[in-house]
Order: C-alpha cells, then structure tokens, then sequence
C-alpha cells in the first residue's frame, strides 16, 4: 500500500530542517538555484499537458518560473518571496546590434553588462565589468546602488502573509547575500584573480563595499518579512569541479571574515535558518560554513571530486541540513533513461534522509536539453522513495 502524507508542506520542510524526521523527504523546485531553464520548462508544459503564460523570473540564467500546477504536481513544498530593484532603477534588457549579430543586453544595479546572442538565447554572460580598470580610489567613488531603498520590498510582506495565511508551504527568499562572486562580476574574473595575489587590498576594499550593500539590503528587507520566512538563502561560489576556486588561505583571511559577518547579522534579525550556496567541491570549506553559522548546504554536487553523498552524510549530517544532492545533473540527469534516474534518485534518497537534515532537489538547475520523461521520473522517484 502506498505512504499517505501526513504532514502539511511547512510542517514536513521545518522537521527536516531541525534535523527530525518528517512524514517524507521535502521537496524543492523554482528557486535561483533551483529552477529550470526556460526551454526545459516549455518541453515539460507540452509533455504534461499544462498550459503555462511562461514568465522568466532571472534573465541571465534564463530560468522559468515554474506555474503552481506544475508544483503541485511535483510535491513541491517550498514557495519563495523575492524582493526587487528599486524604483529607481529602471532596468531591462536592450537589443543592439554588433559586429552584424542583435544581442539582449541587460545592466544590472552595479553596472555589469549581461549579454545574450539572438541566434543562441540560453544565457547571459558578462560582455562588460565596470571596474576592470578601476583603482582603490575608484571603488570608494563609485555609485553603489542603496541597499535598504524601501521600494526594493514593496509588497513582499503582503506575498508573505499571503503565503503563511492561505498555503500550506514553508516560506523561503530568493538569493541573496553575494559578498563574493559580485566583486568579480564587477572587476573581471582574470583581473580579480590577479588582485588576490598583486593587489589584494583592493579586493578587501570592493568586499567591503559588497558587504555593506548586503548589510543594508537585510536590515530592509528582513523588517518586512524577518518574521514570516523560513529559509533565508544567500550564496558564493567558493568550489570548482576538484577543489577550491582560489587559495584557502585568502578565503579564510579576507573573505570568510566578511561572509561570517553577514550570516551573523541576518541571524540577529530572523530566526530563519540560513541557506548557502556554493557549487564545486566544498567539503574541505563546510567547517567554515558552519562557523560562519549556516544550517544548509546546496546544491551538494555529488558529481565533483569528494563530494560522495554517503561520507558527506557521515561527517556533517547531524550539523548540517543537505539541500540538493538528489542526482547526478552532469552525467545521469540528461543523459540516463528513466528507469536509471529512478535508480540514481532511490539510492541517493537512502544515504541522504536518515535522521531528517535532508531537502531534495536536483542539483542546480535544470539545463536545456534535459528529457522531459527525465525530469518526471526525478520528482517521481523523490516523492516514491522519500517516505520514512
């Protein structure tokens, strides 16, 4: 006889996050790092036969905002709350033409450029960095946009009450937080990695910037629904695919000081726990984080070097909540039949849930090209096998 649930969806995300166990494993889909990408999306809509007005809710990534049949459909107990620019930031992307090609620009609030070929569309990438030739002086001039401007959060505490009111699901943000990976934005990648070495009181000087517009941002934004949220995610990419992106020794001196500092100030504001997201191998980094006063890792990408579910499970489970990790999305997810991702999913699900501390969901997001029977026996599996 098949499980019944016997939870309401905040009920069943809360026990896993307090590290008990629920009546099944939570389930996420349709956050920044937990979404899918537009054309994946559609091929679903047209496989389950649902009607959708596609809206995409972050331009660079190209990620759909999955509509509530799908959700449902899926078991989905996570809903998000986003704040937004400013009013007086008038964003939006731009057609132009160069070198014969028409391109989608968008600049952001910190004046990097996004662009997006017409004959390609499946993301953006940084076509202009706005302190590539900037000097510390420089950084102290420039016009940072204002963290805490009150109509970033205009009607994010009413879409919160409504949430908490009128649904059953556990209530998280969108992403935020990126101390980091904005400075690099900003700077470019080759020249950053060089200021690390050459210069490194510059990137001490732009963290500082980043980390008071974060500090600001949260005062703002947590007055409004500090209260109401469940999950509060922030994120930078300190892993690549074998290891840390850049030395250790500069992250714990400069970096991790700035990130730590900002996890303990949303801390002081909302007793939501705290969301991180880093892609790569990481394990060598999660004493950091949990120094730094995280409760939850994601994407947990089990395809890189040391990052196997079971010993994960065995060394941080009872610290540290996993949200991800329910497949390989570089190797299996696009590429195995269904029956393999059945497979992949029940075998994940048997390290990962014992004792709670676990959310699924594919690790990062769904890419174009994924099948949508794929993308079916995923969720399928999670709500099969999730019962405890």
């Amino acid at each position: 006889m098949a499980k019944k649930e016997a939870m309401s969806s905040r009920q069943r995300v809360l026990k896993a996050l307090n590290h008990e166990i629920p009546d099944r494993v939570p389930i996420d889909l349709g956050g920044f790092q937990t979404g899918i990408h537009r054309k994946a999306y559609e091929e679903l809509l047209d496989y389950l036969g649902i009607e959708d007005d596609v809206t995409i809710m972050d331009p660079v990534q190209q990620l759909a905002r999955p509509c509530e049949q799908v959700l449902e459909r899926f078991g989905v107990d996570i809903r998000y709350v986003f704040a937004h620019g400013p009013d007086s930031f008038k964003g939006g992307i731009e057609q132009n033409t160069r070198d014969g090609k028409l391109w989608h620009d968008l600049k952001d609030e910190f004046g990097v450029v996004w662009s997006m070929p017409d004959d390609q569309q499946l993301y953006m990438d940084i076509s202009h960095h706005p302190l590539a030739e900037a000097t510390i002086e420089d950084v102290g001039d420039y016009p940072f946009p204002k963290g805490n401007d009150p109509t970033r959060f205009t009607g994010v505490r009413e879409e919160a009450l409504r949430l908490r009111d009128q649904t059953p699901y556990a209530i998280s943000t969108g992403i935020g937080g990126v101390v980091y990976e904005t400075c690099w934005y900003m700077r470019g990648l080759e020249r950053w990695f060089t200021d690390m070495i050459e210069n490194p009181a510059f990137c001490e000087a732009l963290l500082g910037k980043m980390l008071a517009f974060w500090m600001d941002y949260y005062n703002g934004f947590l007055a409004e629904i500090g209260d109401l949220v469940d999950v509060i995610m922030i994120g930078d990419d300190i892993g690549g695919q074998s290891g840390p992106l850049f030395n250790p020794v500069f992250y714990r001196k400069i970096v991790k000081p700035r990130q730590k500092k900002l996890v303990q100030h949303i801390k002081s504001r909302s007793p939501a726990k705290i969301w991180y997201h880093t892609c790569g191998s990481v394990i060598d980094y999660i004493p950091d984080l949990l120094d730094n006063g995280i409760d939850i890792l994601n994407p947990v990408q089990i395809s890189a070097e040391n990052m196997n579910p079971r010993e994960l499970k065995a060394r941080y489970g009872d610290r540290l909540v996993f949200w991800g990790g329910g497949i390989d999305t570089q190797h299996i997810l696009p590429f195995a039949k269904p029956g393999e991702i059945r497979e992949h999913v029940r075998r994940n699900l048997e390290i990962f849930k014992p004792g709670g501390g676990y959310v699924f969901n594919n690790v990062h997001n769904i890419q174009v090209g994924v099948p949508p029977e794929n993308i079916v026996a995923l969720f399928d599996a999670a709500r099969e096998f999730g019962f405890y």
